[in-house]
């Protein structure tokens, strides 16, 4: 009964042969190898960009904090929510990695509205010699509370973006997981929609280790790899990153992993709403549920082996509610998630 994210759950057995596979023999180190320019050709193929630079890290502050340095200058600032994993968690990732450009929040909730960010650009776009200079836009899709934008809101947010002439980057550390829910193409839900820069997750499903940064503009291709470089996530056994993804986008794993794991998400949502103790937060629309039970439920669950992440001790009044975040990733069983219901209801 593993909820407590889907970081937390194994590598799929055919990315674990892909590496095993890549480990045979030599290879040129540093991206130079076969592997390394086979994934980036699957990568662009995916998004239907043939142009795009494509450059793989190992992780998912790597891939958003040298992603939005590119997108900005020392003196800018970069527009986000409140809720944003670069705002929340990634100490200053993206500060240090650009150079000093800092953070200005947009909203007060987990989406960004329109009008919003409207107002905020075109504040930014007066300002003079005294103040920050208007950066990128950064969204999260998934985002942090488990929802999603659509495609027209998206759109729109780009169309913001564009006319006050600020880059837009998407945080896709869960992109696969919003495609699935969407219905849409990765290039539907990127640069059609006025997206300059993708960071597009691997790690929260199913792989090893490894995010692939797409900028739909070569001519910051070489801009990014001396980032990379100089912020010291450039890997000399490239090939083992290579090998993750190329696996990870042949025959359609990245979405079938995705699939699975908001299948896990959805029956684990409905087994909640019937079960009459639990109050949803928000509406799941990928693998993330956001709820509260009373405390006796959690030290309940909690005794019976249940991992999710808690707010609050379990120390206290039972019947006082504590709100709770549960995540699915794609290995989870239908019988893991029913015993958790189980014990919940029991």
């Amino acid at each position: 009964m593993h909820f407590a994210s889907d970081n937390s759950g194994p590598v799929h057995p055919r990315v674990m042969e892909a590496l095993t596979r890549a480990n045979a023999g030599h290879a040129l180190p540093y991206g130079n190898d076969d592997l390394t320019r086979l994934a980036t050709d699957r990568v662009r193929e995916l998004f239907e960009a043939p142009e795009a630079a494509v450059d793989l890290v190992a992780t998912g502050t790597a891939a958003n904090a040298l992603a939005l340095a590119c997108l900005s200058d020392p003196w800018d600032t970069i527009f986000c929510t409140p809720l944003a994993h670069v705002e929340e968690d990634e100490c200053n990732a993206p500060e240090f990695y650009s150079g000093g450009a800092k953070l200005t929040l947009v909203g007060t909730g987990e989406r960004m509205c329109p009008e919003a960010l409207d107002k905020a650009l075109a504040r930014h776009a007066a300002h003079g010699v005294h103040n920050a200079q208007m950066g990128p836009v950064t969204l999260t899709q998934v985002t942090e509370r488990g929802t999603l934008y659509s495609l027209d809101a998206l759109e729109t947010l780009g169309k913001i973006a564009r006319t006050h002439g600020a880059p837009l980057h998407l945080d896709g550390a869960r992109f696969a997981n919003a495609c699935a829910a969407l219905g849409c193409t990765p290039a539907e839900m990127s640069w059609k929609r006025g997206v300059d820069a993708v960071s597009f997750g691997g790690t929260k499903n199913g792989l090893m280790g490894v995010e692939a940064v797409v900028l739909f503009d070569p001519a910051r291709a070489r801009e990014f790899k001396l980032r990379r470089k100089r912020g010291a996530h450039l890997f000399s056994k490239h090939r083992y990153l290579a090998a993750q993804m190329s696996a990870y986008l042949e025959g359609g794993l990245w979405l079938e992993m995705a699939q699975a794991a908001n299948a896990n998400g959805a029956r684990l949502a409905a087994g909640l709403r019937a079960s009459g103790v639990a109050d949803l937060l928000h509406e799941p629309q990928a693998n993330m549920i956001f709820c509260t039970l009373p405390r006796d439920l959690h030290r309940k669950l909690r005794a019976a082996g249940a991992e999710y992440a808690l707010e609050g001790s379990l120390e206290g009044p039972g019947e006082e509610p504590l709100g709770c975040r549960m995540v699915c990733d794609w290995s989870l069983t239908e019988d893991q998630i029913d015993r958790f219901l189980e014990v919940l209801t029991g």
